[in-house]
Protein backbone atom coordinates (compact mmCIF):
# COMPACT_ATOMS: atom_id res chain seq x y z
CA UNK A 1 0.00 0.00 0.00
CA UNK A 2 1.15 3.52 -0.78
CA UNK A 3 2.49 4.94 2.55
CA UNK A 4 1.05 8.34 1.63
CA UNK A 5 -2.45 6.98 1.02
CA UNK A 6 -5.11 5.78 3.44
CA UNK A 7 -7.93 3.53 2.25
CA UNK A 8 -10.92 3.66 4.58
CA UNK A 9 -13.77 1.18 4.29
CA UNK A 10 -16.66 2.94 6.01
CA UNK A 11 -20.11 1.93 7.12
CA UNK A 12 -19.15 0.72 10.59
CA UNK A 13 -20.21 2.18 13.92
CA UNK A 14 -17.19 3.29 15.96
CA UNK A 15 -17.03 1.98 19.51
CA UNK A 16 -14.40 1.82 22.21
CA UNK A 17 -11.96 3.96 24.17
CA UNK A 18 -9.17 6.13 22.82
CA UNK A 19 -6.57 8.17 24.69
CA UNK A 20 -5.54 11.53 23.24
CA UNK A 21 -1.83 12.29 22.89
CA UNK A 22 -0.20 15.57 23.84
CA UNK A 23 -0.37 18.44 21.35
CA UNK A 24 2.63 18.24 19.01
CA UNK A 25 2.90 21.96 18.25
CA UNK A 26 2.72 22.82 21.93
CA UNK A 27 5.38 20.22 22.73
CA UNK A 28 7.76 21.65 20.11
CA UNK A 29 7.67 25.21 21.45
CA UNK A 30 7.92 24.05 25.07
CA UNK A 31 10.92 21.86 24.22
CA UNK A 32 12.61 24.98 22.82
CA UNK A 33 11.63 27.00 25.90
CA UNK A 34 13.33 24.43 28.15
CA UNK A 35 16.63 25.82 26.82
CA UNK A 36 16.00 29.06 28.73
CA UNK A 37 17.08 27.49 32.04
CA UNK A 38 20.19 25.66 33.20
CA UNK A 39 17.96 23.40 35.28
CA UNK A 40 16.36 20.14 34.21
CA UNK A 41 12.86 20.33 32.74
CA UNK A 42 10.64 17.25 32.78
CA UNK A 43 7.98 17.24 30.08
CA UNK A 44 5.15 14.71 30.32
CA UNK A 45 2.43 13.69 27.85
CA UNK A 46 4.82 14.37 24.97
CA UNK A 47 3.69 12.72 21.71
CA UNK A 48 6.45 10.46 20.37
CA UNK A 49 6.24 11.68 16.78
CA UNK A 50 8.80 12.30 14.04
CA UNK A 51 8.75 16.10 14.46
CA UNK A 52 9.31 15.75 18.20
CA UNK A 53 12.27 13.43 17.57
CA UNK A 54 13.71 15.95 15.11
CA UNK A 55 13.39 18.79 17.62
CA UNK A 56 15.02 16.60 20.26
CA UNK A 57 17.94 15.97 17.92
CA UNK A 58 18.22 19.69 17.06
CA UNK A 59 18.62 20.65 20.69
CA UNK A 60 21.00 17.74 21.33
CA UNK A 61 23.25 19.23 18.64
CA UNK A 62 23.22 22.47 20.65
CA UNK A 63 24.84 20.67 23.59
CA UNK A 64 21.66 19.81 25.46
CA UNK A 65 21.01 16.43 27.05
CA UNK A 66 17.61 15.06 25.97
CA UNK A 67 16.36 11.68 27.16
CA UNK A 68 13.11 9.79 26.77
CA UNK A 69 11.85 8.26 30.01
CA UNK A 70 9.14 5.82 29.02
CA UNK A 71 6.81 6.46 26.10
CA UNK A 72 5.78 10.06 26.73
CA UNK A 73 8.20 11.76 29.14
CA UNK A 74 11.22 13.86 28.17
CA UNK A 75 14.06 15.00 30.42
CA UNK A 76 15.81 18.09 29.06
CA UNK A 77 19.01 19.26 30.75
CA UNK A 78 20.52 22.38 29.13
CA UNK A 79 23.19 23.11 31.75
CA UNK A 80 25.89 22.45 29.11
CA UNK A 81 24.03 24.28 26.33
CA UNK A 82 26.98 25.74 24.36
CA UNK A 83 26.50 25.55 20.59
CA UNK A 84 24.71 28.45 18.88
CA UNK A 85 24.32 26.84 15.43
CA UNK A 86 21.40 24.57 14.57
CA UNK A 87 22.42 22.07 11.86
CA UNK A 88 21.00 22.56 8.39
CA UNK A 89 20.28 18.88 7.78
CA UNK A 90 17.82 18.87 10.70
CA UNK A 91 16.33 22.35 10.29
CA UNK A 92 15.39 21.63 6.67
CA UNK A 93 13.26 18.73 7.90
CA UNK A 94 11.04 20.80 10.19
CA UNK A 95 10.14 24.50 10.09
CA UNK A 96 9.49 24.66 13.84
CA UNK A 97 13.25 24.28 14.40
CA UNK A 98 13.47 28.06 14.15
CA UNK A 99 11.93 28.24 17.62
CA UNK A 100 15.36 27.61 19.14
CA UNK A 101 16.50 31.08 17.97
CA UNK A 102 14.86 32.97 20.82
CA UNK A 103 16.37 30.76 23.53
CA UNK A 104 19.76 30.81 21.76
CA UNK A 105 19.84 34.61 21.79
CA UNK A 106 18.64 34.75 25.38
CA UNK A 107 21.17 32.24 26.72
CA UNK A 108 24.18 32.43 24.38
CA UNK A 109 23.69 35.91 22.84
CA UNK A 110 24.16 34.40 19.41
CA UNK A 111 22.19 32.20 17.04
CA UNK A 112 22.70 30.75 13.58
CA UNK A 113 20.08 28.71 11.83
CA UNK A 114 19.29 27.93 8.21
CA UNK A 115 16.18 29.39 6.67
CA UNK A 116 13.42 26.79 7.07
CA UNK A 117 12.79 25.51 3.57
CA UNK A 118 15.95 27.16 2.22
CA UNK A 119 16.29 30.50 0.44
CA UNK A 120 13.22 32.40 -0.68
CA UNK A 121 12.61 35.56 -2.68
CA UNK A 122 10.19 38.15 -1.32
CA UNK A 123 8.38 38.20 2.01
CA UNK A 124 9.04 35.21 4.24
CA UNK A 125 7.28 34.10 7.44
CA UNK A 126 10.70 34.26 9.15
CA UNK A 127 10.78 38.04 8.60
CA UNK A 128 8.40 38.47 11.56
CA UNK A 129 10.89 36.64 13.78
CA UNK A 130 13.74 38.81 12.51
CA UNK A 131 11.78 42.02 13.11
CA UNK A 132 11.17 40.98 16.71
CA UNK A 133 14.79 40.06 17.41
CA UNK A 134 16.02 43.33 15.91
CA UNK A 135 13.59 45.27 18.10
CA UNK A 136 15.12 43.53 21.13
CA UNK A 137 18.56 44.78 20.10
CA UNK A 138 19.96 41.92 18.03
CA UNK A 139 21.94 42.40 14.84
CA UNK A 140 20.51 40.00 12.29
CA UNK A 141 21.94 39.04 8.91
CA UNK A 142 20.44 36.73 6.31
CA UNK A 143 23.02 35.37 3.92
CA UNK A 144 23.46 32.22 1.85
CA UNK A 145 20.36 30.61 3.29
CA UNK A 146 21.24 31.25 6.94
CA UNK A 147 19.94 33.63 9.59
CA UNK A 148 22.63 34.75 12.02
CA UNK A 149 21.87 36.96 15.02
CA UNK A 150 24.13 38.47 17.67
CA UNK A 151 23.41 40.65 20.67
CA UNK A 152 25.33 42.07 23.63
CA UNK A 153 22.23 42.46 25.76
CA UNK A 154 18.58 41.90 24.90
CA UNK A 155 16.45 44.91 25.83
CA UNK A 156 12.67 45.06 25.91
CA UNK A 157 10.77 47.08 23.32
CA UNK A 158 7.30 47.58 21.84
CA UNK A 159 6.86 45.25 18.88
CA UNK A 160 4.01 45.28 16.36
CA UNK A 161 3.57 42.19 14.19
CA UNK A 162 2.15 42.93 10.74
CA UNK A 163 0.67 39.43 10.86
CA UNK A 164 -0.21 37.48 14.04
CA UNK A 165 2.42 34.82 13.40
CA UNK A 166 2.31 31.93 15.85
CA UNK A 167 6.01 31.11 15.57
CA UNK A 168 7.17 34.73 15.75
CA UNK A 169 5.00 35.40 18.79
CA UNK A 170 6.47 32.36 20.54
CA UNK A 171 10.07 33.15 19.58
CA UNK A 172 9.84 36.77 20.71
CA UNK A 173 8.15 35.74 23.96
CA UNK A 174 10.97 33.35 24.78
CA UNK A 175 13.73 35.83 24.01
CA UNK A 176 11.96 38.61 25.90
CA UNK A 177 11.70 36.54 29.09
CA UNK A 178 15.42 37.07 29.74
CA UNK A 179 15.63 40.56 28.22
CA UNK A 180 16.16 43.69 30.27
CA UNK A 181 12.96 45.67 30.81
CA UNK A 182 9.48 45.25 29.38
CA UNK A 183 8.50 43.92 25.96
CA UNK A 184 5.05 44.23 24.41
CA UNK A 185 3.90 42.26 21.38
CA UNK A 186 0.97 43.90 19.61
CA UNK A 187 -1.13 41.89 17.14
CA UNK A 188 0.24 38.76 18.80
CA UNK A 189 -1.05 35.30 17.92
CA UNK A 190 -3.82 34.09 20.24
CA UNK A 191 -3.53 30.37 19.52
CA UNK A 192 -3.82 27.85 22.37
CA UNK A 193 -0.14 27.00 21.81
CA UNK A 194 0.84 30.59 22.69
CA UNK A 195 -1.26 30.46 25.85
CA UNK A 196 0.26 27.13 26.85
CA UNK A 197 3.81 28.32 26.18
CA UNK A 198 3.12 31.40 28.31
CA UNK A 199 1.86 29.23 31.16
CA UNK A 200 4.98 27.09 30.94
CA UNK A 201 7.23 30.16 30.98
CA UNK A 202 5.38 31.68 33.93
CA UNK A 203 5.77 28.47 35.92
CA UNK A 204 9.50 28.71 35.18
CA UNK A 205 9.50 32.15 36.77
CA UNK A 206 8.79 34.39 33.78
CA UNK A 207 6.36 37.31 33.89
CA UNK A 208 4.09 37.07 30.86
CA UNK A 209 0.69 38.78 30.74
CA UNK A 210 -2.10 39.04 28.17
CA UNK A 211 -2.06 35.42 27.03
CA UNK A 212 -4.96 34.69 24.71
CA UNK A 213 -5.21 38.35 23.65
CA UNK A 214 -3.52 40.24 20.83
CA UNK A 215 -1.40 42.28 23.27
CA UNK A 216 1.17 40.30 25.24
CA UNK A 217 3.42 41.93 27.83
CA UNK A 218 6.64 40.35 29.08
CA UNK A 219 8.69 41.71 31.96
CA UNK A 220 12.21 40.34 31.73
CA UNK A 221 13.76 38.40 34.60
CA UNK A 222 17.37 37.42 35.30
CA UNK A 223 16.87 33.67 35.21
CA UNK A 224 14.31 30.90 34.91
CA UNK A 225 14.16 27.57 36.74
CA UNK A 226 13.33 24.03 35.68
CA UNK A 227 9.87 22.53 36.18
CA UNK A 228 7.87 19.33 35.76
CA UNK A 229 5.12 20.02 33.20
CA UNK A 230 2.47 18.08 31.26
CA UNK A 231 1.77 19.00 27.62
CA UNK A 232 -1.87 19.80 26.86
CA UNK A 233 -3.91 17.21 24.90
CA UNK A 234 -4.12 17.60 21.13
CA UNK A 235 -7.40 19.37 20.42
CA UNK A 236 -7.34 18.42 16.74
CA UNK A 237 -6.93 14.73 17.51
CA UNK A 238 -9.73 14.89 20.08
CA UNK A 239 -12.01 16.74 17.68
CA UNK A 240 -11.34 14.23 14.92
CA UNK A 241 -12.44 11.31 17.09
CA UNK A 242 -15.50 13.25 18.28
CA UNK A 243 -16.60 13.94 14.72
CA UNK A 244 -15.91 10.37 13.60
CA UNK A 245 -17.97 8.99 16.49
CA UNK A 246 -20.81 11.41 15.83
CA UNK A 247 -21.17 10.78 12.11
CA UNK A 248 -21.12 6.98 12.56
CA UNK A 249 -23.55 7.04 15.48
CA UNK A 250 -20.79 5.57 17.58
CA UNK A 251 -20.11 5.22 21.29
CA UNK A 252 -16.54 6.36 21.96
CA UNK A 253 -14.92 7.33 25.27
CA UNK A 254 -12.17 9.89 24.72
CA UNK A 255 -9.63 10.00 27.54
CA UNK A 256 -7.13 12.76 28.31
CA UNK A 257 -9.08 15.21 26.15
Amino acid sequence: MDPEKFIISGGNRLQGTVRIDGAKNSALSIMAAALLTKDVCILRNVPHLTDVDIMAEVIRKLGVNVEWKGDDTLYIDSDNFNNYEAPYELVKMMRASILVMGPLLARLKRAKISLPGGCAIGARPVDYHIKGFEALGAQVEVEKGYIEAKVNKLKGDDIYLDFPSLGATENIMMAACLAEGITTIENAAKDPEVVELGRFLNKMGAKVEGLGTDLIKIKGVKELHGIDYAIIPDRIEAGTYMIAAAITGGDVLIENA
